[in-house]
């Protein structure tokens, strides 16, 4: 077991086995470069420092980085497209850009280096998964301008994994492709697995016959409980990766096989804080706040202090000396405010996920009923499963219940025939806020 264990580390970057002091001391340098990197080379950061009374020549400690602004998501957008960059338009080799649905697209640019540093970290996330030189990765991600596809493939084959590049849809292809290629790893949104889990299913499949034995799910907030129903499901193990386009894509941090207990931070290239949403004041590791990053290693777009609206905690290293993220509990702008109650999307996740008798997908419906927030919950029924009316009410009951219970507001739960709730290809939209239109 020891030649073995000792074998597996072999294998790690040395960032990855480095002391806790060796790991600081290596984020303090390039903490140094890079916030030197941005005040020369970005106006906006330039004029946000000068603003602040900052320079980077101020910071002597990792505490200090306290004292310089955040970025967020809007200076992106006003500084669209290229307003950010740090680097000559001719040292670019990739553009990736979100999709823009609330205004105009954020921009995200790489050198050659950044690229490789990409590749790197997520290959070095695929490995802390179990994923090794030869395994077969089917990759859901959706390929172009969304980071997720082409963040997945290049790690994937840095690792030497064979990949599938299958990108989002084609439901029924994909599955056929899965069944026929025999992938080890599929690379995708815990929502579209869903989906190809049904699909899996309604081709008469047996999910355990099939090879593959590990996915990585990113891209959107999961709950444990829908961790456990997709391992029971389709008999694999289920890991978290964790990214984003404004810090690099996904591969900023990944949870490992071994402890299976929040991603792991690769602190050697993003350096975490928490702080409080309302105040900006940093948090101490273990309180739960904002997610906030600062790259260490970008060349292309550095980002200060960016806050990722991503709600958390960091938690002690275990599989490496880095720290955890907990899972995300929601996100501080996608809150959902409800007769006074605060609510997150997986809160109700959480409760659906606890009904047996129900599938694993959901919707939100909020509306105005008077003077009144109200709120309807629908689910599905199992897909093989038949209730007659009043059974059914009894599940409604139970999971409306549950919700009261838990989260402190009523819901009427509406019970839908199976594969009748729009299935997601990416991202799942599970919110459906009606309470401003007319």
């Amino acid at each position: 077991m020891n030649m073995y264990y000792d074998a597996e580390r072999a294998l790690l970057d040395p960032m990855e086995t480095a002391s806790i002091d060796e790991l600081r001391q290596h984020q303090l340098e390039r903490l140094r470069w890079s916030l030197k990197h941005a005040y020369e080379n970005v106006p906006l950061y330039r004029k946000r420092f000068d603003e602040a009374g900052v320079h980077p020549d101020d910071l002597k400690s990792l505490d200090d980085l306290a004292k310089f602004p955040f970025t967020g998501k809007n200076d992106l957008r006003d500084n669209y497209p290229y307003g950010m960059f740090a680097v000559p338009q001719s040292e670019i080799v990739r553009l990736h850009a979100s999709s823009g649905t609330t205004g105009k697209p954020t921009v995200v640019g790489y050198t050659q280096n950044d690229i490789d540093t990409w590749a790197n970290v997520v290959a070095r996330s695929i490995r802390a998964a179990g994923g090794r030189k030869g395994d077969k990765v089917h990759i859901s991600y959706g390929y172009g301008l969304f980071t997720g596809g082409l963040g997945a493939h290049y790690g994937a084959e840095r690792l030497g994994c064979t990949v599938i590049p299958m990108s989002g849809g084609q439901t029924e292809k994909q599955v056929q492709l899965i069944r026929d290629f025999q992938p080890d790893i599929i690379m995708v949104t815990p929502s579209y697995m869903l989906n190809l889990a049904d699909e899996i299913e309604r081709q008469g499949v047996d999910p355990h016959s099939l090879k593959l034995r590990l996915g990585i799910f990113g891209a959107e907030p999961w709950t444990a409980e829908l961790r456990r129903a997709v391992e029971e499901r389709l008999g694999i193990t289920a890991l978290d990766i964790y990214g984003l386009s404004e810090i690099m894509g996904p591969g900023v941090a990944m949870e490992c096989a071994e402890t299976k207990d929040g991603p792991t931070v690769w602190e050697d290239h993003f350096y975490p804080e928490i702080i409080d949403p309302a105040t900006g004041k940093v948090l101490p590791d273990g309180e739960y706040g904002e997610l906030v990053f600062t790259s260490l290693s970008k060349e292309a777009l550095p980002m200060i202090r960016y806050r990722t609206r991503d709600l958390t905690r960091l938690l002690p290293g275990t599989a490496r000396p880095m720290r955890r993220i907990d899972k995300i509990t929601g996100r501080s702008d996608d809150m959902l405010i409800i007769r006074g109650v605060n609510v997150f999307p997986t809160q109700i996740e959480e409760q659906v996920l606890k009904v047996k008798q129900l599938a694993e997908v959901y919707e939100i419906h909020l509306y105005r009923n008077g003077n009144m927030d109200s709120m309807d919950v629908h689910v599905e029924l199992k897909h093989d499963l038949q209730l007659d009316a009043e059974q059914q009410k009894q599940v409604a009951n139970e999971l409306g219940k549950q919700i009261k219970t838990y989260i402190g507001i009523s819901a009427r739960v509406l019970i839908q025939p199976f594969h009748s709730l729009k299935r997601s290809e990416g991202k799942a939209c599970h919110v459906f806020d009606k309470r401003n239109q007319g």
